[in-house]
């Protein structure tokens, strides 16, 4: 095969790729900002309240990272990504039938473990497709978590139409339309990547035992890795990053949690709220291109420093004005920095440690962050039922 064809074959199986992304992340997981006004409304929840229901999402999506090397080891990457997001579809079409809050919270939970399992595995899937073509391999992983990006522009569009369309039916709550909107996406998309598993089972065949490891090298290059592995930064770095990135779990989820209820609380039309929502999703798509050179660049934990410093900045701009073109500045650069807070903690366990102990040193950032995602909605939520309401809570 030529080189411009696997390459074009690699990006057309990247971009299908990166809808699982769409699906686990960008319409599972960050759809319900745009939800969670309506549905506080009609159903009487306090912040706290609606905000657990993100910090059941996380709490799956950990239980969901952990039991996904089991089930790839069983069943294989193209078969987890399928049926793990044909079950996301279901449980967010199951949701617009219920309006209690403990069937609200055990949804968002399994929702959680569904979306984690379609990440894990479609980033294994597009991992192995950069293996393939490695001086393209950074642009085949940017793309497919672009996909979050776009499932957030998805999520945007469709819950408002939704919602506008369903104040014509009062025989159940406009949000339930949206849900079974966005179900309706997440299976046409099911859909499509199911078409497709013959072309990445046959494309990667060793997809199908889905191993659980870096694209092997040859002996030569793990033997110059193994002696010329770096000097790892002091415990003091490591610790501060560790921490950092903690905090990053609980200010981010706490953000994209409550953000669109800021929105609505300052009066935005919701035209704006749409445009403001598109706009990060789209900030998202194009966050990898924009911090490569950072990445790269530094070595230590000076990438995760800047990145969180700007975030804080986006992420205080709405507790402060309320000026339209203020917020949407903090919803673009919100938008175009997370994900790579994200990339920025991986690229600094690789710069730092050798090859053997990516997993441990990964592993480690990993389980700060869910602690901290899983605190961040339910405690920001609290202070948003005080007396600073959620401006105060974005403050936190």
């Amino acid at each position: 095969m030529s080189q411009s064809i696997r390459l074009w074959t690699s990006l057309w199986l990247a971009v299908s790729v990166s809808m699982a992304a769409a699906v686990s992340l960008g319409m599972t997981r960050f759809a319900y900002a745009l939800l969670l006004p309506p549905m506080r409304e009609d159903l009487s929840w306090t912040y706290t309240l609606a905000g657990a229901m993100n910090t059941f999402n996380a709490l799956g999506y950990l239980a969901g990272a952990l039991l996904t090397p089991w089930f790839l080891r069983r069943w294989g990457a193209v078969r987890v990504l399928i049926v793990g997001s044909v079950l996301a579809s279901v449980l967010m079409a199951l949701t617009g039938f219920f309006t209690w809050a403990l069937y609200l919270l055990l949804q968002r939970f399994l929702a959680g473990v569904a979306s984690a399992a379609v990440f894990v595995s479609g980033g294994l899937l597009a991992a192995r497709l950069g293996a393939h073509l490695p001086s393209q391999s950074g642009l085949l992983l940017g793309i497919y978590y672009g996909g979050t990006g776009w499932g957030i522009v998805i999520s945007a569009l469709c819950v408002p139409a939704a919602i506008a369309m369903a104040g014509y039916n009062q025989a159940q709550p406009t949000w339930s339309w949206a849900w079974w909107c966005l179900a309706f996406v997440c299976a046409a998309i099911s859909a499509a990547l199911y078409s497709i598993r013959s072309h990445l089972n046959l494309w990667m065949p060793e997809l199908s035992t889905a191993v659980l490891a870096p694209p092997n090298e040859n002996q030569a290059s793990s033997s110059t890795t193994a002696l010329n592995a770096p000097t790892p930064p002091s415990w003091r770095v490591w610790t501060a990053g560790l921490l950092g990135y903690g905090l990053f779990g609980v200010g981010y989820i706490g953000y994209m949690t409550f953000v669109v209820a800021v929105l609505r609380e300052q009066g935005a039309s919701s035209a704006n709220i749409t445009f403001f929502y598109a706009a990060l999703g789209l900030a998202v798509v194009a966050s990898s291109r924009i911090w490569a050179g950072l990445l790269n660049h530094f070595k230590g934990g000076q990438a995760l420093a800047i990145l969180n410093a700007l975030l804080s900045v986006a992420t205080l701009i709405p507790a402060l004005t309320s000026a339209w073109p203020a917020m949407l500045l903090s919803g673009v650069l919100f938008g175009a920095v997370f994900l790579s807070v994200v990339a920025s903690t991986t690229a600094m366990v690789k710069h730092n440690l050798p090859a053997a102990q990516w997993a441990s040193g990964i592993s480690a950032f990993t389980v700060v962050f869910a602690v901290g995602q899983i605190v961040g909605p339910t405690v920001v939520g609290w202070i948003a039922d005080g007396p600073g309401g959620l401006q105060r809570g974005l403050v936190f």
